[in-house]
């Protein structure tokens, strides 16, 4: 190679690695702007921003086994009435129906038993007066009983129901169960005009063991246009205004308070039958309320 070929050969290479150069910049600043433009999607999110959640009130039912529950929480509706559902039992504010386990449990246990004219006894216990939020997450996590018959439930009353009545004062069934079959848990809500056989409803489906062979948590976060249910932490319904039945309203836009209870009986499912086992126990670990922001 001559001197004339040497040079041209060295200027080519030169042309070659500022080209080269150039071509990688390039890459480089088009990496830099996908990666400032990606953002993790959120389920759910519709791309906003995801709600934070603040703890404003729990109980995690620490205390002796065979305690009541803490009274600045909860009181007892007591009463053999049916509870407008045909229920059977009669919900007492015993402990031997209601308390804690001293493992930081609470316990309410249907029992069969002769008491005050009914032949079944159990529990049902509610923050009415004490505590109610309007919008939020709502959750606790629970182990339930199992047998025909069997009717334990996780849900929310509107505030207003003395004065307005069900169901326009709103019903939030975060969990309701039939113990006949345990590995399905039902979420409902309850107003004018969509009550009793014809709430707004739906159903998740455990594989593997029942409800009844381990602790789950069941929760619902509420908007003011929406409520998703929650087991442990897999939404599997959600509900909106647009999802009501024509000419009827949304009447989730106040205060609510929390029930939880075992029924025994009742339309939703039947009567106790030979297999059904008693006592039967619900083991609630906690409850706790989150305010979104």
């Amino acid at each position: 190679m001559d001197c004339k070929e040497k040079s041209n050969y060295h200027s080519r290479r030169r042309v070659l690695n500022r080209t080269d150069s150039i071509y990688i910049f390039i890459i480089f600043l088009l990496m830099i702007v996908v990666g400032c433009s990606y953002e993790p999607y959120s389920p759910g999110s519709n791309n906003n921003d995801p709600i934070e959640y603040t703890l404003v009130w729990e109980d995690n039912f620490d205390g002796p086994a065979n305690q009541s529950p803490e009274d600045s929480n909860w009181s007892f509706d007591v009463g053999g009435h049916g509870w407008g559902n045909q229920q059977l039992e009669f919900d007492t504010a015993r402990t031997e129906n209601v308390s804690l386990d001293g493992s930081g449990n609470l316990r309410i246990i249907a029992i069969e038993e002769e008491y005050l004219g009914r032949n079944y006894t159990s529990g049902r216990i509610k923050t009415e007066g004490k505590f109610s939020q309007k919008y939020g997450r709502f959750e606790a996590r629970i182990k339930l009983p199992v047998g025909q018959g069997l009717w334990p439930a996780f849900w929310l009353l509107g505030s207003d129901f003395s004065s307005v009545g069900w169901p326009d004062c709103g019903e939030i069934d975060i969990m309701e169960y039939r113990g006949q079959s345990p590995n399905v848990v039902n979420g409902a809500l309850h107003g004018p005009g969509y009550s009793g056989a014809t709430p707004l409803v739906g159903s998740y489906h455990l594989s593997g063991d029942g409800f009844n062979e381990g602790f789950h948590v069941f929760a619902i976060e509420w908007t003011s246009n929406s409520i998703s249910w929650i087991v442990d932490d897999y939404t599997y319904m959600t509900k909106v205004i647009g999802d009501l039945p024509g000419n009827t309203s949304w009447v989730f836009d106040h205060p609510f308070f929390i029930i939880l209870n075992v029924a025994v009986g009742g339309h939703y499912v039947g009567s106790p039958d030979q297999s059904t086992v008693f006592p039967q126990t619900m083991y609630i670990d906690y409850v706790r309320v989150y305010e979104g922001n």
